[in-house]
């Protein structure tokens, strides 16, 4: 029953409430004690101590510097023999203030040589098959890595050098000062990889005996000297990719004469290698309004016959660029299209085989376009000159102005959804890539996530901007739940270096652009969110972001304090899993005496007997006090919800020593809830509850993640409506990557699923093109599962 109102001593009422429906557990813990992890600690002690080189707000500061590394190369491509020889002149320019003894280069290439680390460090396990591709990597025979034949200053004589695996250092005759300029020149030559293409590599065409070249981490390159870290000489292993300096390229690139050569940067002597009809068509697409062709598929198949003694050589230059790649191949049909962006002209291209088409004709130029178009109006500008994507070997790299991407229709020209989706998704992820970290260049080498995950972030909103209900496969919350779920000894945080990252497609890209996603939906909202996350890349635009200038900028241009979140997403690998354990519901009392006792008297009624109280009315004939009535007393007529002079009295008093507004409060009917909540997953996150009311509608509330501040492991919340709840839901749109939704609701609510039965797999499934094109009605009805559709 309700309780009327009592005084407190100071004389202000307090409301004594009754217990009336949604009963739960009541947590034990009291509300005050913090579960002994501050999950709310600031991270001051454990990120950077700010200086005037990188600020506590997150910018570059005043002395902010960095290296910069410009390229002379000459390459020649040996078609016969799938190998690249070349020569270089690197001018490296220390504006650092500190004085160098030496210079570092890497040496990507020897990730392949035979004394590889890469290989000696591998763990594996051996299985009952075993694909050649691994049996190499086990007994390599494939003779790969920088054969360097000479580095020598612009004297001609030879400077003293040592080559540590993928690293080779270089002394110098004399220490290089700050300010002061160093040009030394280095001959190489190497074996291009084609059973073990990742990054680079060919491809072969047995049909036509053609192959396709995606070249890269083709040249000995400066490492990056930093204030933050000194040189970053760390060894390339195979995961953690690069860190590279900016500076100006000038590439001459020799190959058959009846090869196409793209890369990245713009093409010097275009009059030289191309044919008039081709330098009209490129001239057309400067100005069209769809990809034009530069090179027709029937030219390109010409073209796949023939077999040029002499050679042709292409110059491109690049400005302002940390790394330059190319591709080379008889087989290739070139389309572009000219768009501006930000009032300056970007060539947009694509070169593919013919093996790629009907799909990359189709999509390849138009998503390069509008991945410029996306991610520029979200950061920053795209100012290269040309954004270049090829179909080849290598399944998605990229590298400034030109990546490589997969997405291979069937040779009958079908494809399934999975590789038209793939396809354009590799392209905006790569493309992106010019962005993070071609622009925004941050240390590949240490930090994966910064790069592959803001990428991955952004990829996620160029894709639902191509097409309504695009099905990524990343970005949203619930496609991370499977994975924050695995055991804690499969996982490691984030901020983990990119060579020990376990689940590495999860861990770098997925994990961190699903946070993101949740900083601008959930727990900042779009307007803060964009604003900071574009303050970030003009501030690093072309210089050398660590993670505490991101997590810094973040929070300086929001005011949102976001230290419990970084601590949670990034360095740990606690998962959100908020369990609803009970509410309690309770009402207001009005303190009338007419009012309250008549409710108590109606909850009386509807009160239903216990078993033994039915029981006793039948099994018990007569009571004592039935048989002997002088038994009874004042009590037995008692009625102690009859409304007495007394009562009315006291409500009287009551309400002349309250105010009008006191008063007003006695006669809401507000409903009071008390949510028990609890941390099971250890992820403090914002606590997002959907109500539905009597009358069947629904509020949703968010509470923000500080609500753990004070107990990182269960709080009571009270909530405040004016209609009746019936239930409560937690997390009811998934935006919190919550990864037990049993525990969401009071009342509870099993989780629905649906399971297929099938007599056999069907390939034609994945591809309803194919089956569409070769199959017969019948035959179609026929590869229907035999139970439900899912």
């Amino acid at each position: 029953m309700r309780t009327p109102l009592r005084l407190l001593r100071n004389g202000l009422p307090t409301v004594v409430c009754g217990l009336l429906a949604l009963a739960g557990p009541r947590p034990t813990a009291a509300q005050t004690s913090n579960s002994g992890t501050d999950k709310f600690a600031q991270l001051e002690t454990v990120l950077p101590t700010p200086n005037s080189y990188r600020t506590a707000s997150g910018a570059p500061g005043k002395d902010y510097w960095q290296q910069r590394a410009d390229y002379d190369i000459h390459v020649a491509l040996d078609d016969a023999r799938q190998a690249i020889s070349g020569r270089e002149t690197i001018t490296y320019t220390n504006r650092s203030p500190d004085t160098l003894p030496y210079l570092w280069l890497q040496l990507d290439q020897n990730v392949l040589a035979k004394n590889s680390i890469t290989a000696t460090t591998e763990v594996s396990q051996l299985q009952d098959r075993m694909s050649f591709a691994a049996l190499e990597t086990l007994l390599p025979t494939f003779d790969g890595g920088f054969k360097v034949e000479s580095v020598t200053g612009q004297d001609g004589q030879a400077l003293h050098t040592v080559t540590n695996y993928t690293m080779m250092r270089v002394d110098l005759p004399a220490p290089l000062r700050p300010g002061q300029t160093f040009a030394f020149r280095v001959k190489w030559h190497y074996n291009v990889n084609g059973t073990r293409p990742r990054r680079n590599g060919w491809e072969y065409f047995p049909e036509d005996k053609n192959y396709l070249y995606e070249i890269a981490q083709w040249y000995p390159r400066m490492a990056v000297y930093s204030d933050n870290q000194g040189w970053q000489h760390k060894q390339f292993l195979g995961s953690g990719e690069f860190a590279l300096p900016f500076g100006d390229y000038r590439v001459s690139i020799t190959a058959p004469a009846d090869h196409v050569v793209g890369a990245t940067g713009t093409l010097q002597n275009a009059a030289q290698v191309l044919s008039a009809p081709q330098l009209k068509r490129l001239a057309a697409a400067k100005t069209a309004t769809k990809p034009v062709l530069i090179i027709t598929p029937d030219e390109a198949v010409k073209n796949e016959g023939s077999r040029a003694t002499a050679t042709k050589t292409w110059t491109y230059v690049a400005k302002n660029v940390r790394d330059f790649a190319w591709v080379s191949s008889r087989k290739f049909i070139w389309d572009a299209l000219q768009i501006t962006q930000s009032g300056k002209p970007v060539l947009c291209m694509s070169y593919y085989p013919k093996e790629g088409n009907p799909l990359w004709g189709k999509y390849s130029t138009e998503v390069v376009a509008h991945t410029i178009r996306s991610y520029s109006r979200r950061t920053i500008p795209y100012e290269y000159p040309v954004a270049i994507s090829v179909h080849g070997p290598i399944g998605g790299m990229e590298y400034p102005m030109l990546c490589f991407n997969g997405g291979r229709p069937e040779k009958d020209g079908t494809y399934s959804a999975r590789t038209k989706y793939g396809m354009i998704s590799v392209i905006i992820h790569e493309v992106g890539h010019n962005f993070f970290p071609m622009m925004v260049n941050s240390d590949e080498r240490q930090w994966s996530w910064m790069d592959e995950g803001l990428n991955s972030f952004m990829q996620y909103l160029a894709e639902q901007e191509w097409e309504r209900n695009y099905p990524s496969r990343g970005g949203e919350p619930a496609g991370i739940v499977e994975y924050m779920r695995t055991d804690n000894s499969l996982q490691t945080p984030i901020m983990t270096n990119s060579e020990s990252v376990l689940q590495f497609g999860p861990n770098a890209y997925t994990k961190p652009a699903t946070a993101l996603n949740i900083l601008r939906e959930t727990v900042m909202g779009r307007e803060l969110f964009d604003y900071a996350f574009k303050t970030y890349a003009q501030r690093w635009a072309y210089k050398h972001p660590a993670p505490a200038d991101f997590f810094r900028t973040m929070e300086d241009a929001s005011a949102v304090d976001l230290d419990w979140f970084w601590r949670g997403w990034f360095y740990t690998t606690d998962r959100c899993d908020i369990s609803l354990e009970g509410v309690k519901a309770y009402q207001a009392s009005t303190a009338d005496p007419a009012v309250e006792k008549a409710r108590a008297q109606q909850l009386q009624a509807a009160a239903v007997p216990s078993l033994s109280a039915q029981r006793n009315a039948t099994d018990v004939k007569q009571t004592l006090v039935e048989e002997k009535p002088d038994l009874k007393d004042f009590y037995n007529n008692y009625n102690p919800l009859a409304v007495t002079p007394a009562d009315q009295q006291r409500y009287a008093a009551l309400l002349g020593g309250l105010t009008a507004e006191q008063r007003q409060r006695l006669g809401d009917s507000q409903h009071f809830y008390e949510l028990s909540l609890r941390n099971v997953g250890g992820l403090v996150m914002p606590v997002i509850v959907q109500l539905t009311y009597a009358d069947n509608t629904t509020e949703v509330q968010t509470i923000p993640a500080e609500i753990w501040r004070k107990n990182n492991a269960q709080v009571t919340k009270i909530m405040v409506t004016k209609k009746p709840v019936i239930r409560f839901v937690l997390d009811p749109f998934q935006q919190t990557a919550d990864t037990d939704e049993s525990n969401n609701a009071i009342p509870r609510q099993p989780s629905a699923s649906r399971f297929e039965l099938f007599e056999q797999k069907q390939s034609a499934a994945s591809n309803p093109m194919q089956a569409a094109k070769t199959t017969s009605p019948l035959q179609q009805l026929e590869q229907k599962p035999v139970g439900g559709t899912r």
